[in-house]
């Protein structure tokens, strides 16, 4: 089915209050909760890393740090502890960001814990390589010239360092994997899989800093701190990353049922199981998928529900855009499928207002057609905007939203007519922000809701802010790794 753009002559309505809609629900009401509490968590979690950056400054100074920096022979000893320290604390951070604790997922979103994870970890290996060095020109007298044959007697001869050695290079080698311009030189599965190693990493410099590291020994509450710390890491690892999929994949067993073509290539690849009335998934979330069909099934793909969880089954639109992408248009009803998640923080859990704004490009039309068929909005208070370059998605779904909910469509025809805009070429010479506004004249009162490419969304986001809408109000969420 073919779709026009709505011409810019003929803005969509703007919204218009009824004298019913000022006063709140309860709905509305739990939201906000939802998002204040998840307010909280994100103030929680940063004021927990600095407390845990004080209190280490804190013991390290009471061990005399501060009195041995006025002492040559001692200050590069005392600077080498605290970066040891230091190191440690943030690794240790970097642990718990990516290890899908739920309450820190529903607060910050897997993405941003992702982009903090890479920021946390690239710090941590850097002051560990200057911990390493510091300490080693500290036990070599000041003399750099000692420090390689130094280096070599505390590997050898100290309890452990030969584990922190091997652990530090396989934090090194994953750190620059994750660089931008080698990242994408190599394939997402065999990236994977060298990150992975970074959990060997962190438990191979454990030994070191618990057997002989100063401030781990001299103070029973240190030591009871870093043990602490260290135990609850692994469990939340233990727990979130690894049980909790399990026992969610043996609970709901999930297989195939069809294989749709949706035009353009993608398809829609439906599920069922068992008690999925039981799975907290919500419209707007993703999952990681493995489709147990054959050779490559064990490299996980993530993709978001294009329809609102009805507690019988799930729908995932998938557009072959590499070889995971494309094993998925030739999967056979019945084939088993493992997946990790709910993943994602656009959802119904960040709708605080009745009035929202969906905006998508491609195959980004999947989440935000299951966030129009599940958000709370009343006729006139939802419109979408989509962007497609050859045949839009979903046409006939839509229409019927339209029809049934009121839900406002936009088509934006043509592919992205340049780097700067998020409009397609089809739509003329008519600015992105005066567009924006012209078909959505309230869009600063509105939950705006964006998914594409991470360029595209990012020319988005560029406009909704030059548009005043705040950036609490702006949910998307990109794929990183």
């Amino acid at each position: 089915m073919r779709t026009e753009p709505i011409p810019i002559e003929s803005p969509v309505a703007p919204y218009t209050r009824h004298s019913d809609r000022s006063r709140p629900d309860r709905h509305t009401a739990d939201r906000f909760t939802a998002r204040q509490f998840d307010a909280g968590v994100r103030y929680g979690a940063g004021v927990s890393l600095w407390l845990s950056l004080l209190v280490i400054c804190y013991w390290w100074t009471a061990d005399g740090g501060i009195e041995d920096l006025v002492v040559p022979e001692t200050a590069l000893m005392s600077v080498g502890r605290l970066a040891g320290l230091v190191s440690a604390d943030l690794l240790l951070a970097q642990v718990f960001l990516v290890a899908r604790i739920p309450i820190l997922e529903r607060a910050f979103g897997q993405d941003r814990l992702i982009g903090l994870h890479r920021i946390v970890g690239s710090t941590s290996v850097a002051v560990m390589v200057g911990h390493i060095c510091i300490i080693t020109w500290g036990y070599a007298g000041g003399d750099l010239t000692r420090s390689p044959a130094m280096l070599w007697d505390l590997t050898v001869d100290y309890p452990g360092m030969l584990l922190a050695v091997a652990g530090t290079a396989l934090l090194l080698m994953v750190v620059v994997t994750s660089i931008r311009w080698v990242r994408d030189r190599l394939r997402y599965e065999s990236w994977h899989l060298l990150h992975l190693y970074a959990y060997l990493g962190v438990g191979l410099a454990v030994p070191h800093q618990l057997w002989i590291g100063q401030e781990f020994l001299t103070s029973s509450a240190a030591t009871v701190y870093w043990w602490t710390l260290w135990a609850l890491a692994v469990a939340a690892v233990l727990v979130w990353r690894v049980g909790l999929p399990l026992w969610r994949n043996a609970r709901h067993r999930l297989r195939v049922t069809a294989v749709v073509p949706e035009g353009d290539g993608v398809v829609s690849v439906h599920l069922s199981g068992r008690r999925l009335d039981r799975l907290p998934a919500s419209a707007g979330q993703f999952f990681h998928w493995r489709f147990l069909s054959g050779p490559g099934w064990t490299r996980a793909n993530p993709y978001s529900l294009s329809a609102a969880p009805d507690g019988r089954s799930l729908r995932i639109s998938v557009k072959a855009l590499g070889e995971g992408s494309s094993r998925a248009h030739t999967l056979a009803p019945g084939t088993p499928v493992l997946f990790e998640g709910p993943y994602g923080r656009p959802s119904r859990r960040t709708h605080g207002t009745r009035r929202v704004a969906l905006i998508g490009a491609g195959v980004g039309a999947a989440p935000l057609r299951a966030l129009a068929e599940e958000l709370d909005y009343r006729p006139g208070e939802a419109i979408i905007l989509l962007r497609y370059t050859s045949e839009p998605l979903f046409v006939r779904e839509l229409q019927q939203l339209a029809e049934r909910r009121g839900l406002q469509i936009v088509w934006l025809p043509g592919p992205r007519r340049s780097s700067a805009s998020w409009l397609g070429s089809g739509m003329g010479e008519i600015d992105d922000l005066t567009a924006l506004t012209h078909w959505i004249p309230d869009v600063a009162a509105r939950e705006v809701y964006i998914c594409g490419p991470q360029p595209w969304t990012a020319a988005v986001r560029r406009t909704t802010r030059a548009a005043g809408v705040p950036d609490s109000r702006v949910h998307s969420e990109t794929f990183r790794w």
